[in-house]
């Protein structure tokens, strides 16, 4: 798991790699990932946008831009935290992530970092850098 803070937003990050939704043979890896957003502030926060950088093992990089996160802009109270799960499939065996939320608080808007993290499927040889 990876973690960050940004703003007083905490952003945790957990993967997992589902064989069953891959097909390597095919060059077709399937990642799951959990995001837990916790607000570490005394206000109240709103997830407005999300800004992805993927990049798989061959250099190949990907930008995925948008409202929300799985169809929600969570408002998140005080010492409180919103998590989802969403999926990511690549070409190749290993790649990685990383990129942020739009946030508002109080009426303005502010970058919650996500920590770069590694989708990576069992038994495959090596890290990205």
């Amino acid at each position: 798991m990876v973690s960050k803070v940004t703003g007083g937003i905490l952003v945790q990050v957990k993967t997992l790699y589902i064989p069953e939704e891959s097909n390597p043979d095919g060059n077709y890896f399937f990642f799951a990932y959990t995001v837990t957003i916790q607000n570490l502030c005394e206000d109240p926060v709103q997830l407005l946008s999300r800004h992805w950088v993927i990049m798989d093992d061959k250099g190949r990089v990907e930008e995925v831009r948008g409202p929300g996160v799985v169809g929600k802009q969570p408002h998140i109270s005080p010492n409180q935290s919103f998590e989802y799960t969403s999926f990511c499939p690549l070409k190749t065996q290993t790649g990685s992530m990383q990129g942020s939320y739009e946030m508002t608080r109080n009426s303005k808007t502010f970058h919650a970092e996500i920590p770069e993290f590694q989708l990576i499927k069992p038994g495959s040889l090596g890290l990205l850098h």
